[in-house]
């Protein structure tokens, strides 16, 4: 469904509360269909992204370790690797 949100779990170090709220906005972005909030979209947009960070920082922490790396990594990172 999103292919743009990459994989959080296995990172070194581990996924930051930002990498997750990334992940979870653009969740809640494509399922929603809102790309910009309103006054009339903004409450509801914004009490989803938290419970799917929630959500996702406590799947993680209940996770195994992964046997290998993610393939790619999380644009925040990828953004600080190359302002280096």
């Amino acid at each position: 469904m999103c292919r743009n949100i990459t994989t959080l779990r296995g990172l070194e170090p581990p996924a930051t509360p930002e990498e997750i709220d990334a992940a979870a906005r653009q969740y809640v972005r494509k399922v929603s269909g809102v790309q910009a909030t309103s006054a009339a979209t903004a409450e509801a947009f914004e009490l989803a992204v938290r419970r799917v960070a929630e959500a996702t920082t406590d799947l993680l922490a209940g996770l195994p370790p992964r046997r290998q790396p993610p393939r790619t990594e999380p644009p925040l990172r990828r953004i600080r690797t190359t302002a280096g």
